[in-house]
Formats: structure tokens, C-alpha cells, sequence
């Protein structure tokens, strides 16, 4: 039964798993965690038309292209999701990146605001899957992200400024957690994961086993 549960479990196809909370949360944390964690789920690479910064590999960071190339891939809807930055650059997810995990039964992790969820899921409704971290309270999120030293003040009070803006699209993702304990949210969203991998429309592999089943009762 073991072996028969194991083939079902990699017969399935695969999830766009995105996860959103604002900064200070303990996203980053949690999102290396989980990937450390977990063999059958990748990193989306994106694509983007900056110039890399020291120490980047292409194909590894970021896939860099040229504007005239991101243009191309534009007109062709080759991009699950497309934004352009405040500083000039663009990004961009490619479907054939994501795709040929989701074939083979491998899921794809984002870091992913609002704004690319909603183009995600325009896509590819039935492949999305979308968890929102939020801080056990304000107070200890301005408390984390001083601790962290990476940034000044004035980046520290740019960041809380813009969390009534992120916590606004709280609703559009299919779970919350409260990311209190960080080793606790992992395994939380683990859960979460686990239970959307078993979801009847994702494995593929069902129908065939069920019809077996079928042929073998009335087979007597």
C-alpha cells in the first residue's frame, strides 16, 4: 500500500505555492527554510533587465536579458506575471520556467505581492495556491526589523509606512498565519502544502488507480 500511495503521490501535477507578508515578518526566513526543507520545491527564477550586481549568476538569480528581449517575451505571453519597478527595471515570471515543474510533478515557490497574485491566478487559477504571513503584532514587526541592523532609520520607517498598504490585500490570499515562532510557521505552511499536493484535481494519477479498483470489483 506504501509503494502504491508513494506512485500516486509523484503522479500529480505540480503547484504554484506564493507566499506574501510584509517586511519584517520573517518571510525571507521562512521561504529558505522551507526550500531547505523540502526536495520537491523549487525557486522560481525570474527574468529581469538590470544588469547583474556583484556576485549574481545568470540563470541562478535572474535570468538577465536585454529591453528589446523582454519586449519579444512580452508580445509572445511568455510571462505568468510582469511588473516594472519604481527604478526603471523590469521582472518578469516565465511560463516556461514554471512549467516544466509543474509537469512533472514539482512545485514552484514565489515571493510574490498582490499585484503579481492577481495576474497568477488570471493564468493559471487552478495552480495557485497562496498563504499571507502576518507579525503577531506591529510592534514587534518595528522590533524585528530594528534588530535585523541592515537598514536606517529612514529605510525602517519607509517599510512601515507601507504595511497598511500590504496588509490591505490580506483577503486575496487563500491562508493567513501568524508567523509568532518561525520554526512554527514552517511547519504550519509545510501542512499547508502537503494538504493542497493531495487535492483530488492535482493527482492526476487517481483515475487510473480508481478504475482498477473499479475493474477489480466488478471483476469479482
Amino acid at each position: 500500500m506504501a509503494e502504491i500511495l508513494n506512485r500516486l503521490n509523484e503522479v500529480r501535477r505540480g503547484v504554484m505555492f506564493i507566499i506574501e507578508a510584509p517586511s519584517g515578518t520573517g518571510k525571507t526566513t521562512v521561504i529558505k527554510k522551507l526550500l531547505e526543507l523540502d526536495k520537491k520545491l523549487n525557486w522560481s527564477v525570474s527574468v529581469t533587465t538590470r544588469a547583474p550586481r556583484a556576485g549574481e549568476q545568470n540563470g541562478v538569480d535572474y535570468y538577465f536579458i536585454s529591453d528589446a528581449e523582454y519586449d519579444k517575451l512580452l508580445k509572445e505571453d511568455a510571462f505568468y506575471e510582469h511588473v516594472d519597478s519604481q527604478y526603471g527595471s523590469r521582472y518578469g515570471t516565465l511560463r516556461s520556467e514554471v512549467d516544466g515543474f509543474l509537469n512533472i510533478g514539482q512545485d514552484v515557490l514565489f515571493d510574490m505581492d498582490w499585484e503579481g497574485l492577481r495576474q497568477m491566478k488570471s493564468k493559471a487559477p487552478d495552480d495557485v495556491v497562496s498563504v499571507y504571513m502576518l507579525p503577531p503584532s506591529i510592534k514587534e514587526l518595528r522590533r524585528r526589523l530594528e534588530g535585523r541592523s541592515t537598514d536606517s532609520k529612514e529605510i525602517i520607517e519607509k517599510r512601515m509606512g507601507l504595511v497598511l498598504e500590504k496588509m490591505q490585500h490580506w483577503t486575496e490570499y487563500d491562508y493567513v498565519v501568524i508567523c509568532d515562532d518561525v520554526d512554527q510557521t514552517v511547519d504550519t505552511i509545510r501542512q499547508i502544502f502537503s494538504a493542497e499536493r493531495m487535492k483530488r484535481k492535482r493527482q492526476i494519477g487517481l483515475i487510473e488507480f480508481t478504475q482498477k479498483l473499479i475493474d477489480e470489483v466488478k471483476n469479482g
